[in-house]
């Protein structure tokens, strides 16, 4: 096992479907890198979350031949720890666990900012699975849109996404709407040999939420291709991203400056299908605003915050 003589700092970007380690160094070079499934706990439960984080640091230590000890601090950025009480038990079972007394448990659109404006005033949106957007002016306010989960919200995020292409497909199949290249798709991935046993298929045991937004790539794919009603899909969920956008800018009052607003995560390989409409809703308030890729990666901007926090712990 190789022998390191200084301090690991642990970032984690925790979603709906996988869970991202990033280990640096104190030169904030990357040392180690882990993946495992989910741990947002409001989907998976607190106990599978904090497991499945572990998981990924196992193997990024074992995958760099590096002792789990020598990490000091970390940040945890998850989906679904808007709540403090949620914060809390994640961080205090980690921690139990660990022995990492220098955690801190952040949402995971709290680390996507940090990656798009490295601690600046800017705005990111996240659509992974589900679909959230949060900003921060100067003065560090923040403010929140979207987030609302696979019941309540989700819009243009995979779930949202991938559930209006099944609505689509229902319609198409039942002579209630136009015929589309999604019911090939829908059937390729549910592994159906019908449109109709796609009913039975979507709602099998089996089938969870984080299934049922993997199936937004293939309405990406379907949409590239040239199929109307895919593009259409599509150009909704960036409406609806550039919505949560226009609120965020809205109540930071950032409507008349230069902004940048961070596009992270799968649905944004969509490219101009999405980000022409979201832009579109956004510059009706904002005409200065401006997509911008991340800097760093979630995972590795939380890893850079856990080295800030204990260098702000040694002052």
């Amino acid at each position: 096992m190789t022998k390191f003589s200084h301090n690991l700092y642990l970032g984690a970007d925790g979603g709906g479907t996988k869970t991202h380690i990033v280990l640096i160094d104190e030169r904030k070079n990357l040392v180690g890198e882990g993946f495992s499934g989910a741990s947002n706990p409001l989907r998976v439960g607190l106990e599978t979350a904090v497991s499945n984080i572990i998981q990924a640091i196992n193997q990024a230590c074992d995958k760099a031949q590096i002792s789990r000890g020598d990490i000091v601090s970390a940040v945890l950025g998850l989906a679904g720890v808007r709540r403090d009480d949620l914060k809390r038990g994640v961080r205090d079972r980690f921690v139990n666990l660990t022995h990492i007394r220098k955690t801190e448990v952040v949402t995971d659109a709290e680390i996507a900012l940090y990656g798009t404006t490295l601690g600046k005033a800017g705005v990111v949106i996240i659509a992974g699975t589900g679909s959230i957007c949060y900003g921060k002016d100067a003065n560090g306010h923040t403010e929140t849109a979207g987030g609302w989960g696979p019941i309540a919200g989700d819009e243009g995020g995979g779930a949202g996404i991938a559930k209006r292409a099944l609505q689509a497909i229902a319609k198409a199949t039942d002579g209630r709407g136009k015929s589309t290249k999604l019911s090939e798709a829908g059937m390729e991935y549910f592994r159906s040999s019908t449109p109709q046993d796609l009913l039975i298929a979507i709602y099998s045991p089996n089938i969870d939420n984080a299934r049922i937004a993997g199936f937004a790539r293939y309405v990406v794919e379907t949409a590239q291709a040239g199929d109307e009603i895919a593009q259409e899909i599509l150009k909704e969920a960036g409406f609806e991203l550039g919505l949560a956008a226009f609120a965020v800018l809205k109540k930071l009052k950032l409507q008349n400056r230069k902004v940048p607003i961070g596009q992270v995560g799968s649905i944004f390989k969509a490219g101009n299908l999405l980000t022409d409409s979201l832009m579109k809703t956004v510059h009706k308030l904002a005409p200065k605003a401006f997509l911008a890729n991340p800097k760093l990666s979630p995972a590795n901007a939380a890893a850079v915050m856990a080295f800030e926090n204990f260098r702000k712990g040694e002052k």
